[in-house]
C-alpha cells in the first residue's frame, strides 16, 4: 500500500528538517517489510492570496490534485479523533488489509484545511485540541507513523 503525506507548506532546512526526514527514512525502511511500500511526502506551496478563505480554496486544490484516485484521505484537524498509538497501527493494518491501493494524510497551512477538503476525508485525525504549528504536525505524523509501523513489525520501538 503507498503511503503518502501532503502538506501545505515547505520545511526550511534546519532541526525540524532534520527530524522529519530521520522518521520518513526510519518509517520508509521499517513499512517495507509490513507492505507499506511507496511512502512519500508532497509538499504544497502555500497560497499567497490576501484573504484566508482564498488562501484555504487554492491550497485544498493543489491538495486535491495530489490526492491518487481510489485513496484513503485522512486529514489532521483539532476537532477530529484522537487515537493512541495501537489504535493508529490498528487504523492502518485494517486500510492495509482492505486492498485499498494508498493512504494519504493532509496536513493543512497556517490557516488550516478548507471545508472541501475536510468533506472528502475518509477519516479525521487529531493530536489533541491545542492547535501546532503545521510544521511540527508532519513531525508528530511522521512519528506516530513510523511508530505504528514498528507496532505492525513487532519491533520494540513502542512501549506503552
Amino acid at each position: 500500500m503507498r503511503l503518502l503525506l501532503s502538506a501545505v507548506g515547505r520545511l526550511k532546512n534546519g532541526a525540524e528538517r532534520e527530524l522529519a526526514d530521520r522518521y520518513l527514512d526510519l518509517l520508509q525502511k521499517t513499512g517495507r517489510g509490513i507492505g507499506l511500500t511507496d511512502i512519500e511526502v508532497l509538499e504544497i506551496k502555500d497560497s499567497r492570496a490576501q484573504e484566508v478563505g482564498r488562501r484555504q480554496l487554492e491550497e485544498a486544490i493543489a491538495l486535491a490534485n495530489v490526492i491518487p484516485d481510489g485513496a484513503i484521505t485522512v486529514v489532521l484537524d483539532s476537532r477530529g479523533e484522537s487515537l493512541d498509538s495501537a489504535a493508529i497501527a490498528g487504523e492502518i493494518r485494517a486500510w492495509r488489509d482492505s486492498g485499498r491501493d494508498a493512504v494519504v494524510f493532509v496536513i493543512g497551512g497556517p490557516d488550516g484545511l478548507g471545508e472541501e477538503v475536510k468533506r472528502r476525508a475518509d477519516f479525521t485525525l487529531s493530536f489533541g485540541a491545542a492547535t501546532w504549528p503545521h510544521q511540527l504536525v508532519r513531525i508528530m505524523l511522521l512519528e506516530q507513523l513510523y511508530r505504528a509501523a514498528t507496532i505492525l513489525a513487532g519491533h520494540p520501538y513502542h512501549r506503552a
